[in-house]
């Protein structure tokens, strides 16, 4: 799936392959962090706790581009991605920062 088509799990778990490359749970499965359980829900696409944190921590620069847009990049716009949000656009940059342009999306989150 091309990183700037993704929304929702598709993105949450996208950013699940980055934050926690090696889960401490048998079976790699990293879904249970997108659909969460009754301790966490990993969903930084729309939670400023979780998706803030990682905006201030790879610096990504976001703003708001016209009255339905917003963008995001990172460094001197090596990368740069835009949204519907600002976490939506920061987070699409941050994926395609670090797994790039296209991403291998388990087929329950297409």
């Amino acid at each position: 799936m091309k990183t700037a088509d993704m929304t929702g799990a598709a993105l949450d778990w996208a950013v699940a392959m980055i934050e926690f490359p090696e889960p401490d749970y048998e079976n790699d499965d990293r879904l249970v962090y997108v659909y969460g359980d009754d301790e966490f829900h990993f969903s930084p696409s729309t939670d400023w706790a979780q998706g803030g944190a990682i905006i201030e921590r790879e610096r990504i620069t976001v703003r708001h581009y016209n009255d339905a847009l917003w963008d995001a990049s990172i460094g001197r716009l090596d990368y740069v991605a835009d949204g519907t949000t600002p976490l939506v656009a920061a987070m699409r940059c941050y994926v395609a920062s670090k797994l790039g342009e296209e991403v291998k999306i388990p087929d329950e989150l297409k």
